[in-house]
């Protein structure tokens, strides 16, 4: 019975995160309380399991209180916004929207301002998950005000909608006509539910432990190191960065798809394989869906979007990437990184018909596969270039590492074993390869329209379970903590 007892007592008193025992632990009884009561009441479980999943994740009573009278400040505004008209509905919608924002924003410019590295005003200020639930409420009262949806009068059920526990942490940014009813409407037993829950989970776990927690000691290695590496050494880590910060996001966004899978509610997909992106443009198409679609509404749209003229559409779209730097995190680094993507934009609209001319010269018109392969790598290389600087924490680290990546050439280190002096043992790094190779594959297939998922169930039962104990089997023993390592904090958890 000790034995027992002090499992348990482990479990409660471990950390809370999406692959943490703590949290299957909240997963698995949701899921049995949710169905075994009746089904009008059935959103209470989720909101409970909500509550103690923001109670579990925070630090001090401060964070809790900063989230709940929030949600207090824009339920009521809410309200208001819903029985006004005119100058009113827009007073109050002002007042709702600054008072949404204002610990983001007071969060970000403390962290911008204060020199001293040992302090945080996220530790009082910054509840987990608030730059998510911000964007929520935001468009929440947004919505209200041009009539798309009705307000919630009821306080408990506007409190779960802020606080659903798979998306709090890292999304995806739902809209309240997307996700309130799947909420509120209790969902009937379905095994097909559970079992595709299961496995996006999986397939989640897959993409954290096996590639994007790898991925993280090279990068470490070579990005936070005290040695100052060159060459190649920086150009793998970056590639590997790009790798690790998708990997790491989908990862996330997957567990949280799965787990909600489970309840009988979908989530809206945040990524379209955006590596295979053929443009910048396109990359924010298939990039963090739910930001590009957020910000692209309430933002860039009600600026005047591209119908004032280009001058004007550059300047909205560079207010519009301004906005996504500030939103990603109190660093310049973040700013440096939103200000590349918007001049990307800009210039590849502004030499797009001279593009064409030239590359249809050299036997490349629009449609030609080379040229396809071609935009992508150039694609991915200017992605991942501004992704340096997401990564380096200053603008002045992100300027030395890509001088140091130009500093001397050396790409005798592919193949001499030096890359697996970095964190990474040869079978180790090995096995990193083959995991994103098989990632690739499989997004290749997806690309072509193939729902990997819907062939997987026409198979019959056995060989079903196979492949999932072989998973199971195979991310616990090669994965993270069969090697040895302890799985990384999720990157945009921090943001």
């Amino acid at each position: 019975m000790a034995y027992i007892f002090g499992f348990f007592r482990l479990i409660w008193e471990s950390a809370m995160n999406y692959t943490s025992v703590k949290y299957l632990a909240l997963v698995i009884l949701s899921v049995l309380f949710y169905y075994m009561i009746p089904r009008k009441y059935r959103w209470c479980v989720l909101l409970l399991s909500g509550i103690f999943f923001l109670i579990s994740v925070s630090d001090g009573v401060g964070m809790i209180l900063v989230f709940l009278f929030s949600a207090l400040i824009t339920w009521l505004a809410g309200l208001g916004i819903g029985k006004k008209e005119g100058l009113a509905s827009i007073a109050i919608l002002i007042f709702g929207i600054t008072a949404a924002a204002i610990p983001l924003i007071f969060n970000r410019i403390l962290s911008l301002m204060t020199t001293d590295p040992d302090f945080s005003p996220g530790s009082w200020i910054a509840p987990v998950g608030l730059s998510f639930y911000t964007l929520q409420s935001i468009s929440y009262l947004a919505d209200i005000h041009t009539k798309k949806i009705l307000p919630q009068k009821n306080p408990l059920r506007y409190l779960l909608y802020i606080s659903f526990f798979p998306i709090l942490i890292q999304g995806p940014i739902s809209r309240y006509d997307q996700l309130a009813h799947q909420l509120y409407d209790g969902h009937p037993y379905r095994t097909e539910n559970i079992m595709r829950g299961i496995q996006s989970v999986l397939w989640g776990l897959f993409l954290k432990f096996m590639i994007a927690d790898k991925a993280a000691v090279f990068v470490d290695a070579v990005f936070g190191g005290e040695t100052h590496y060159t060459g190649f050494y920086i150009l793998c880590a970056a590639v590997l960065y790009s790798i690790q910060l998708y990997t790491d996001f989908l990862s996330c966004v997957t567990i949280s798809q799965g787990v909600s899978e489970l309840f009988g509610i979908h989530l809206t997909d945040n990524f379209r394989r955006p590596y295979f992106s053929a443009s910048i443009r396109e990359f924010w198409r298939r990039w963090h869906i739910s930001l590009s679609e957020w910000l692209r509404d309430y933002i860039y749209i009600p600026l005047g979007g591209n119908r004032k003229g280009k001058l004007r559409k550059y300047i909205n779209l560079l207010i519009t990437f301004t906005v996504s730097g500030f939103w990603h995190g109190a660093a310049w680094s973040f700013m440096v990184w939103s200000w590349l993507h918007a001049g990307y934009m800009i210039i590849g609209d502004l030499i797009r018909k001279p593009k064409d001319r030239v590359l249809k010269a050299f036997s490349l018109p629009q449609g030609s596969r080379v040229r396809h392969i071609f935009a992508v790598l150039v694609t991915f290389l200017l992605s991942m270039t501004a992704w340096v600087f997401f990564r380096a924490g200053s603008v002045e680290h992100g300027l030395f590492l890509l001088r140091s990546m130009f500093a001397s050439f050396n790409p005798w280190v592919l193949v001499n074993g030096s890359l697996f002096r970095l964190g990474l043992s040869q079978s180790q790094f090995m096995i990193l390869i083959l995991s994103i190779l098989f990632m690739v594959l499989v997004s290749h297939v997806q690309e072509k329209g193939i729902v990997i998922r819907d062939v997987f169930n026409r198979q019959n039962t056995v060989i079903r379970w196979s492949i999932y104990l072989l998973a199971i089997w195979g991310i616990w023993i090669l994965g993270s903590y069969g090697f040895g390592f302890d799985s990384n904090d999720f990157i945009y958890g921090g943001f």
